[in-house]
């Protein structure tokens, strides 16, 4: 698997991704109608790096990912990011191999720390996984995510040095 900064001509696979995560609304707090011009602009933003995660083999793309400062000013050597895997690449290192490489950006951008302001708690695997590669939840949101099957379920704040 190779991890490249995305490129206007992934776009597509970007979306193909995006767009069941965003549907099921079980671990973004993003709309669940948000349009695919909408997720492009949020995931691609002018304020933040995005990429993916190609197979070396055939060029598909397994997931993406975006890095961005958390917070202006004061709290700008703090940054955050967002993983999406593809649905068929579950349990092949994407998601591990995409936070893995964002920390290494995130040090090279001169970022000092990463933060996860919404990890939505009944998403066990992406919390057991950030917290093997070295992420504490700082932070329990009671009931800050309304989640499509759960109702509101606790949200956390996971928090790691650079």
């Amino acid at each position: 698997m190779r991890i490249r900064p995305a490129e206007d001509r992934d776009n597509d696979a970007i979306w193909a991704i995006l767009e069941p995560v965003i549907r099921a609304g079980e671990t973004y707090a993003l709309p669940r109608d948000m349009s695919r011009a909408d997720a492009l602009a949020y995931w691609r933003g002018a304020d933040r790096w995005s990429f993916v995660a190609e197979d070396e083999a055939d060029g598909r793309i397994l997931g993406t990912y975006y890095l961005r400062a958390n917070q202006a000013g004061g709290g700008a050597h703090v940054c955050n990011c967002g993983y999406m895997t593809a649905a068929d690449a579950g349990g092949r290192g994407v998601a591990r191999a995409m936070c893995l490489d964002s920390l290494d950006q995130a040090r090279g951008h001169g970022f000092r720390a990463m933060q996860f302001n919404c990890v939505v708690a009944t998403n066990e695997r992406a919390v057991a996984l950030w917290q093997k590669l070295g992420f504490a939840i700082v932070g329990r949101l009671p009931g800050a995510f309304d989640h499509p099957a759960f109702g509101e379920v606790d949200a956390l704040v996971m928090f790691q040095k650079l």
